[in-house]
């Protein structure tokens, strides 16, 4: 039996400005989309990223820090009830295609939850930046799919993202990931804080200098990543998505034929292979 998606929010959502959105990536490092799925189906994608976060925070490697009081966990596709959903919105795959061309590669799926007490993230990179993105070409070789559990208010450590940033050269930096304190100026000054809401998705850069904010809420605020690549982009590397077979035997060729994974009897929990060990500490 094949897995089948579950309509999007809005049926109309089957026509997109790809292109329109493509210009907003490039020109800022990221773009989004209001309600591409209903409110149910983001309540359900929030459970399933708590149970798994309470699973996560009790084994050794299951989730690594990003900051006091904010961590990471990676999971399988199978631990996500939405995920052949996900890979198959119209918007998703236009997105992916229309940036990374035809054998895109999806290679993670996980969450980052901030709790109350977690401080301002250092203005980053989640990774290193390719010579085809800060080079002559300018080209982006892959991108990062956020979801939100939540409805986002100021107190909730909105992330806050410096535009056009993703073509900076940060060969000088720390990690390559990490510009010095002296410039984070720049970055404040252009920064905008994003307020999303349960069923929207945002399309981003990973390399766009970014950073998470100050969380004094008690509510926590959990928020899906999944990453894609474009060939050779090699960050699938990081990661290590399992699925069963029957798991994948009944996935629609469509989301196989992009899915960089293990298929294993059993599923073994991620242990975390991208540590990002600049974003331990938080700053004021």
């Amino acid at each position: 039996m094949t897995i089948q998606s579950r309509p999007t929010a809005d049926e109309s959502l089957r026509t997109h400005d790809i292109a329109g959105h493509v210009d907003t990536l490039y020109r800022d490092g990221i773009t989004g989309l209001q309600g591409a799925f209903p409110r149910d189906w983001a309540e359900r994608m929030r459970e399933d990223m708590m149970t798994a976060f309470w699973a996560a925070i009790q084994r050794p490697g299951g989730a690594v820090g990003r900051g006091p009081r904010r961590w990471y966990v990676e999971i399988h596709p199978q631990d996500l009830l939405g995920f052949v959903d996900l890979v198959t919105h119209p918007w998703v795959v236009g997105m992916c295609e229309a940036v990374l061309g035809p054998k895109y590669e999806i290679v993670e799926v996980g969450f980052d939850v901030p709790v109350q007490g977690a401080r301002n993230q250092p203005w980053h990179r989640d990774f290193p930046s390719p010579p085809e993105t800060w080079g002559e070409q300018r080209r982006l070789t892959s991108l990062a799919f956020n979801l939100t559990g939540v409805d986002v208010t100021p107190d909730m450590g909105p992330f806050e993202v410096a535009p056009g940033t993703q073509w900076l050269d940060g060969r000088g930096w720390k990690h390559e990931m990490f510009p010095p304190a002296e410039i984070w100026p720049r970055f404040a000054e252009k920064g905008v804080r994003k307020y999303p809401r349960m069923g929207d998705i945002s399309c981003r850069s990973a390399v766009t200098i970014h950073r998470g904010t100050a969380h004094p809420s008690p509510i926590a605020r959990p928020v899906l990543v999944l990453g894609v690549d474009a060939p050779g982009a090699g960050h699938a590397a990081l990661h290590d998505m399992m699925v069963t077979p029957d798991y994948h035997d009944a996935l629609p060729r469509s989301v196989r034929d992009h899915l960089v994974c293990r298929v294993a009897n059993e599923l073994v929990p991620v242990v975390q292979k991208h540590d990002i060990e600049g974003l331990v500490m938080g700053v004021e």
